[in-house]
């Protein structure tokens, strides 16, 4: 159910009926050169529309820009503080929490916002302890990713434009990708990069993080479904847990 597309004569008893409330969440940054600048929020909307069809949840209006302070010197990205995302995520949570919302899901698809949703996150928590806050990214595919990747990943936790981001977004929005143009790069991350503030300039000119030439659909598939199985089960049992209390 998509939330702006109500009215307000009817929105209330179907918000009684469903209780989640589904945002995505992205950004806009750099992708190389055949991924556009929205990428994170076409996956995450993509991402939404397939939960929420399976959980009934409504899907909110997209939240279209993110914390990208280390792309934040590429052209085209635009970055947006911690602070302000914590300050807008918080407010949200509690203006769909005061209309009766009792799970309130956001969905990334950009790594760099997971901060900024945790901490909103508690905030909401403390002062709603019967609220349900979920930030999800890509939840349970670890073991599925090392299965179907082909290159080395460029670092230990984090991934961009490469191969497996590509994949998803083959997957799920392919019309938007231009693979003739897909760079395989092999960028040397620092160790100190994941203990200091460094700009992504400092070991990437084209902000891809390995070889997106060996990207997929069928990859991408394996990946994302699983990952929208495990929101479904989080989403369902959050859900379950507030009808039982009652």
């Amino acid at each position: 159910m998509i939330f702006q597309h109500e009215n307000s004569f009817e929105v209330k008893e179907k918000i009684k009926k469903s209780l989640v409330a589904i945002l995505p969440i992205g950004a806009v940054e750099a992708h190389g050169p055949h991924l556009p600048l929205g990428t994170d929020n076409l996956l995450a909307e993509r991402l939404a529309e397939r939960v929420a069809q399976r959980t009934g949840a409504f899907i909110l209006p997209t939240l279209p820009y993110g914390q990208v302070w280390s792309l934040k010197n590429f052209p085209g990205s635009i970055n947006i503080s911690n602070e302000s995302l914590i300050s807008f995520i918080y407010d949200m949570g509690v203006s769909l929490y005061e209309q009766g919302f009792r799970v309130f899901a956001m969905i990334s698809g950009h790594l760099g916002n997971s901060v900024a949703m945790k901490e909103a996150a508690r905030k909401l928590y403390a002062d709603y302890p019967d609220y349900q806050i979920q930030y999800l990214f890509y939840p349970g595919v670890g073991k599925v990713t090392e299965e179907v990747r082909e290159a080395k990943s460029a670092h230990s936790s984090y991934f961009h434009a490469c191969e497996i981001e590509t994949s998803y977004m083959l997957y799920l929005a392919e019309e938007y990708v231009d693979m003739s143009k897909a760079l395989a790069e092999d960028p040397q991350i620092p160790m100190s990069a994941d203990i200091t503030p460094t700009p992504w300039e400092e070991f990437t000119s084209t902000a891809v993080l390995g070889n997106a030439t060996l990207a997929t659909k069928d990859k991408g598939e394996k990946i994302i479904e699983i990952a929208i199985e495990n929101m479904i089960k989080l989403i369902e049992g959050a859900r379950d847990g507030i009808k039982k209390a009652e």
